[in-house]
């Protein structure tokens, strides 16, 4: 009951915020009150049968419960552990278990574990490199591939890299800090610090993939929306035998000049329809980061639709 409920009721409170209904505690009973009680208390239910089968409960793995019952529709009769996704689902690696949270982050994951290329388009904090690092690890871990090469264009974001003190290596790092987090999260420290030095784990800016071919390995381009049409057609054709290709991005966040085309958009132009690469998009409903990140993002689409309309009725 105590891995139930949560530090200090946190999982609870969680339930009653997201599905607006009041649970009472008393004991080792719980009372569910408001409209959407049946639902939670099947909730409820499934959560417990999933501390019986040994699987933890955490704010994640409520947050995905609800989520996925609301995009499934009406609620599940029978098993309650049918109610989360299948162990095909389960990505597991040293550290954790990573299990995606939404119907899109499931069919983004299906896509990483069945193609050869995969693109993951939209906003921040949908969890499209972080599953992509998760399946890396997890295939690496595997055998199926011998490395991960983990890259993403150096471009300022209103900064001037030039400025940052020290060495070039020292000025692009903070660029790559999170894929740096991604990885702690699915390998020890010390093992992901003895797999860098083997060059079995890299991170490096896409200009060094120049002139490579990437065999037997997991490679993710990260941040793709700032790389140019040339960088992406070159990254692209980096692909070797045995590879696999993860490639994330946001269109809304583009911070190469003006005038300047996304290589991200133009290989969703170039390549949509070309058999063995799929597409898989998010939205704002998919964050799982603070509530109010979706808000966010939200509000910034709902004002970039407002400034479209207004050009297009006063293209002067």
């Amino acid at each position: 009951m105590i891995e139930l409920t949560g530090p200090h009721g946190a999982h609870l409170a969680q339930i009653e915020q997201l599905m607006g209904v009041q649970i009472a505690q008393r004991g080792n009973a719980l009372t569910v009150h408001g409209e959407a009680a049946p639902e939670a208390t099947r909730v409820l239910g499934a959560l417990y049968a999933r501390l019986e089968s040994g699987k933890e409960v955490d704010m994640g793995a409520i947050d995905a419960l609800i989520r996925l019952r609301e995009d499934d529709g009406e609620a599940r009769d029978g098993d309650q552990t049918e109610m989360f996704p299948g162990p095909s689902l389960e990505i597991r690696t040293r550290k954790k278990t990573m299990e995606p949270r939404t119907e899109a982050q499931k069919a983004y994951t299906r896509a990483l574990l069945e193609n050869e290329l995969t693109f993951g388009i939209g906003p921040a904090g949908t969890g499209k490199t972080y599953i992509a690092v998760a399946v890396a690890v997890s295939k690496f871990i595997a055998g199926e591939v011998d490395r991960i090469i983990l890259t993403r264009p150096a471009v300022e974001a209103g900064e001037k890299l030039g400025f940052l003190p020290g060495t070039q290596d020292e000025k692009v790092d903070p660029y790559m800090q999170p894929l740096y987090d991604a990885l702690n999260d699915f390998l020890p420290g010390k093992q992901l610090a003895k797999l860098r030095e083997e060059k079995r784990v890299e991170i490096a800016p896409l200009a060094f993939m120049r002139g490579r071919t990437l065999s037997n390995a997991f490679v993710i381009l990260d941040e793709a929306q700032n790389a140019t049409t040339m960088q992406m057609k070159m990254f692209l054709t980096r692909l070797g035998q045995g590879s696999r290709m993860a490639i994330t991005g946001d269109r809304s966040q583009v911070d190469l000049p003006r005038g300047v085309r996304s290589g991200l958009r133009d290989a969703e132009d170039i390549l949509n329809g070309v058999g063995g690469i799929s597409f898989n998009y998010f939205t704002a409903t998919d964050v799982v980061r603070h509530p109010l990140v979706a808000a966010i993002i939200e509000a910034y689409d709902a004002d970039d639709a407002r400034r479209e309309a207004r050009r297009a009725a006063d293209p002067a």
